[in-house]
């Protein structure tokens, strides 16, 4: 049996919800043990919560942790970074300085500025970068992408996705929410709102499942919530190679909606639809014939559903196996390159630097494009 990869985390404290995610995803497949951990903003409470979660080695800050792990024969081999956007780009350097993988929350960094530093410190480095854009690990999301790339669509024309939720609908910044105090702060979260947050999600899942880039975009953002400087909404009509045309919606203020990603793309043959609340489901009519259910498991299911599948259909897999499947994926990776397998190679469907770049071409775009009343930008 090879041997569990040793992981690190910096951020992701007991009581952050993202970190508790990629704990878990971590574990799902036995293939992560996590060893050592920066947890939090001061050494206290990092300890406090390495001795909750029983990680055996805690440090104040993440460059403390870097230098020491990379000095140590059992230092770990990968880092999951779950902070805020803002100190994504200090983090993975450190790491990936000292050759050791990184496994980042999305989107990639708060600035135009670090992203750009972010790109030339992966390309410096031997280690992979892993940004964790996680809709991606689906398996219903894996089929979509496949019968797109087979031609079961025909010639692609339109692409729809959204991404509605609800929680900042009251200011929940403003009543001690640590989740809402960041996420709506541009010094931490970065230029955009529901648009990096969330907007990002679904541009990337658009992109991954037609293969196609976004070319040019208008956007127009708004603040609903009052004093919030971020927007909480945004609607992005979005042109794609191949004459492909889109929309895209994504807010914070919707009342009635959860995590509400839905993706729907059309050929000349036929569409496909899909919904992140009801995961195991794919939507697909072919022109002229019967809508058809196509089930993980059931018939119509294909060699891509099934390779990040693990259990038999009617058991619902959903949110923390789709972001296992990015950690599954990742190991694997890992032990490829520490093979001898050039890194671009073993990276195979994961999102990465690329994927990073481009989301922060989107938000940059969608920002640029909304302060211009809404004109055409290129990204």
């Amino acid at each position: 049996m090879t041997a569990r990869i040793k992981l690190g985390m910096v951020g992701g404290g007991r009581d952050a919800f993202i970190g508790g995610v990629h704990r878990i995803a971590a574990r799902i497949d036995d293939r992560f043990e996590l060893v050592a951990g920066a947890l939090s903003s001061t050494p206290e409470r990092s300890e406090e919560s390495a001795r909750a979660l029983g990680i055996p080695r805690s440090y104040g800050t993440f460059d403390e942790m870097a230098a020491a792990e990379a000095a140590r024969e059992d230092g770990i081999e990968a880092v999951a970074i779950v902070t805020p956007n803002h100190m994504h780009y200090a983090a993975a350097k450190a790491f990936l300085e000292r050759g050791i993988h990184v496994i980042c929350d999305k989107p990639l960094t708060a600035t135009d500025a670090d992203a750009a530093a972010m790109a030339e410190a992966v390309a410096r480095s031997d280690a992979l970068f892993v940004l964790t854009h996680n809709y991606t690990g689906y398996p219903m999301i894996r089929q979509a992408r496949n019968m797109v790339l087979a031609g079961d669509l025909g010639q692609l024309r339109i692409v729809q996705v959204e991404y509605p939720q609800d929680w900042l609908t009251d200011p929940a910044e403003a009543e001690g929410v640590k989740q809402a105090e960041w996420r709506t702060d541009p010094a931490r979260s970065g230029a955009g709102g529901s648009i990096g947050d969330i907007g990002t999600h679904a541009h990337n899942l658009a992109c991954f499942v037609t293969g196609l880039r976004v070319e040019s975009l208008a956007a127009d953002l708004q603040s609903f919530g009052a004093n919030r400087t971020l927007d909480d909404n945004a609607h992005v009509m979005l042109r794609f190679g191949d004459g492909v045309r889109g929309m895209l919606w994504s807010s914070q203020v919707a009342p009635g909606n959860e995590n509400a990603l839905r993706l729907r793309v059309y050929g000349d043959k036929g569409g496909l639809e899909w919904l992140q609340e009801d995961p195991n489901y794919l939507w697909f009519t072919p022109h002229g014939q019967t809508k058809r259910l196509l089930t993980r498991n059931g018939a119509g299911a294909n060699a891509a559903a099934g390779a990040v599948s693990r259990i038999p259909g009617g058991h619902p897999e959903g949110y923390l196996e789709g972001f296992a499947n990015i950690y599954a994926e990742a190991a694997d990776a890992i032990r490829a390159v520490q093979a001898g397998t050039p890194r671009d190679q073993a990276m195979g469907l994961l999102p990465g630097i690329a994927q990073g770049l481009d989301g922060m071409a989107f938000i940059r775009a969608c920002v640029a494009s909304s302060r211009a009343d809404s004109a055409w930008t290129t990204l």
